[in-house]
């Protein structure tokens, strides 16, 4: 009797098939090998493939196309939706596009603004913010965030260095040692104060001030750049459905292009944070359903230095974005608030070049490959720490570093990826520039980091060259600190330069000083001094007195040996002091109170 099998036969695969599947899977071996980053490349690849498509086309048609004007049309296709969520309070799309038509009326009106003209905005994170930057943009005004914690001559530079037809200064920042107080205008909780004179216009989109070298220097933004910036939690996953919370302050492009601009981007809603509470921080996020959040790697720090309580994994937050968190705080973070995915980025507001950490490797600021440099030309070149500039060859080139060595990060310039400079000072935007670095016509944006490339091509962040550190997430100079401590009558010269301090983000400031002749150190004017004159992150936290200062085979002051031997009392001779803020004073470092800052029990 016939069976099933012999009326109905199964079909014999090809001779072929055994071979193919055994080398499908060797191939897949090999894969995991030898490229095991090779399909989270490619995914992130295309998505930057993608987006650069869509700006091509919108170049290809002429078309100039903008964050603000992708706002427009969400206001129109989701006017119901929530945009922001400021105290408990939501601002729709609509009530956010509305209010902004209302205040560019205002000042279409009374100040007949056009085009073209520059107005510089001082406010800290509130919904007007916001109101005020899309209702200049709508009369395509170029805005200017003035970083609102920088003071007097800074706060003066800053201001001329964009030229601005006006200044609008947040309701509690009204700055009258500068400021004529004859015209006043209230719209809301918004003080705007306008100058009895004018400056002339300027070019620029927009710019963003920060702590660089000497004083603040106004970064120019273009359209392309502020696109390129939302693109950023797109980027990293983040969709239309996400609620991302916002504590940093907005006059920083992380804050504003990537967390507002991103919001726009997705067409998602924003949770802005009047000023970052640690305290808070995971209720809010539990109260507004957050799943995405900002952060710099001090606010990562100091979350995790919390007490620790029950249900802190109890939240929706899916996605972190950022810069800075060190490898122990990050591991940290992932074991106390759970399966957080950490989204390290790297990029300056005014450069050309941005790295992103795509596979989650912790520590990372981003990988690159073949392809990735294709578009992205970089290197990380040679550096000469005591002459303070990139090494040459006999032949006047510069040289790559070995994987795994510390090197200067410099990014090619050219037409697709370009540098716009600084607005006002023609000498600080060529200072940036790296002329005839490899060959004869080449130009290289000088990003001032120190970075490490590994075997695997994963980017680490090493140090920061030049007369600049960060702490408390903000850029000092030097340059900065060491002006105002020398307008002291009792102080020949001053040598500010940052330190290391265990369990803390960036480097502390330190100050080494030589007392004029005859003259005594005056500790309680030194703390009016500082404080006064200079954003509370910048304020030296150390004082070193010295008899005389080091100096370099180019007559530049010494550094490097300071900042190697720190603050610690038992190793140096030279009498150190604290600033103590809880009790408003620099006072003697001892041995005792140097054991306290390194314990943690005195707070920084």
């Amino acid at each position: 009797m016939l069976g099933w099998d012999d009326l109905y036969p199964l079909p014999v695969p090809p001779s072929w098939v055994p071979g193919a599947a055994v080398g499908i899977l060797s191939l897949h071996f090999v894969q995991k090998l030898l490229f095991p980053y090779f399909w989270a490349d490619l995914r992130y690849l295309l998505k930057v493939m993608t987006y650069g498509l869509r700006m091509e086309m919108y170049r290809l048609q002429g078309r100039v196309v903008t964050v603000l004007d992708k706002f427009v049309k969400l206001a129109e296709k989701q006017p119901h939706k929530p945009f922001l969520i400021y105290e408990g309070t939501v601002h729709t799309y609509r009530d956010v596009d509305r209010r902004s038509n209302r205040i560019a009326q205002v000042f279409l009106q009374h100040e007949a603004l056009k085009k073209g003209d520059t107005v510089a905005l001082l406010m800290g994170n509130e919904p007007d913010f916001i109101h005020v930057w899309f209702g200049l943009a709508k009369l395509g005004c170029v805005v200017a965030f003035l970083n609102f914690n920088v003071r007097f001559r800074s706060l003066l530079h800053c201001v001329s260095s964009c030229e601005p037809k006006i200044l609008v200064v947040g309701a509690g920042r009204v700055y009258s040692s500068f400021l004529h107080p004859k015209l006043l205008m209230f719209i809301g909780n918004v003080v705007y104060r306008y100058f009895i004179y004018r400056f002339s216009l300027r070019n620029a989109l927009m710019h963003y001030f920060d702590f660089i070298t000497g004083l603040p220097k106004a970064a120019v933004i273009s359209h392309l750049q502020i696109l390129k910036g939302a693109a950023g939690l797109w980027a990293f996953g983040a969709t239309s459905e996400d609620i991302i919370y916002i504590t940093l302050p907005l006059y920083h492009s992380a804050a504003s292009l990537l967390g507002i601009g991103g919001c726009i981007e997705l067409g998602a809603t924003c949770v802005l944070k009047k000023k970052f509470s640690a305290s808070q921080f995971w209720s809010d996020c539990r109260k507004y359903n957050v799943t995405v959040i900002q952060y710099i790697g001090e606010l990562c720090r100091y979350l995790c230095n919390q007490p620790a309580k029950e249900g802190e994994k109890n939240h929706k937050v899916r996605l972190a974005v950022g810069n800075g968190v060190r490898n122990d705080v990050w591991r940290e973070f992932l074991d106390r608030f759970g399966a957080v995915k950490i989204c390290e980025f790297y990029g300056a507001t005014e450069g050309n070049i941005c790295f992103m950490n795509h596979t989650g490797k912790i520590g990372s600021v981003g990988r690159t490959n073949f392809f990735y440099k294709l578009f992205f030309p970089f290197d990380l070149i040679k550096y000469d720490f005591q002459k303070d500039e990139p090494i040459r060859n006999k032949h006047g080139w510069c040289e790559k570093v070995k994987k795994g060595e510390a090197g200067l990060l410099i990014s090619k310039v050219n037409a697709k990826n370009p540098f716009f400079g600084y607005a006002g000072n023609k000498r600080h935007t060529e200072k940036k520039l790296l002329c005839e670095v490899f060959k004869k016509g080449d130009l290289y944006f000088n990003t001032g980091d120190l970075m490490v490339q590994d075997h695997d091509n994963f980017l680490y962040f090493w140090d920061r060259i030049g007369d600049t550190f960060r702490w408390k997430g903000e850029n000092v100079a030097t340059t900065e600190v060491s002006d105002v401590i020398a307008m002291l009558d009792f102080i020949q010269e001053a040598n500010v330069y940052g330190v290391s301090v265990p369990d803390h983000e960036g480097k502390a400031g330190m100050a080494s000083l030589i007392l004029k002749h005859n003259a005594s150190l005056d500790l309680e004017q030194m703390y009016k001094q500082v404080v006064t004159y200079l954003p509370s992150y910048a304020c030296p936290l150390f004082l070193r007195i010295q008899e005389k200062m080091e100096m370099t085979g180019t007559f530049k002051q010494q550094k490097f040996r300071l900042v190697d031997e720190g603050f610690n009392p038992s190793a140096i001779t030279d009498p150190l002091y604290f600033l103590d803020n809880s009790k408003k004073a620099y006072i003697l470092l001892t041995k005792e109170l140097h054991e306290m800052i390194l314990s943690g029990k005195m707070k920084l």
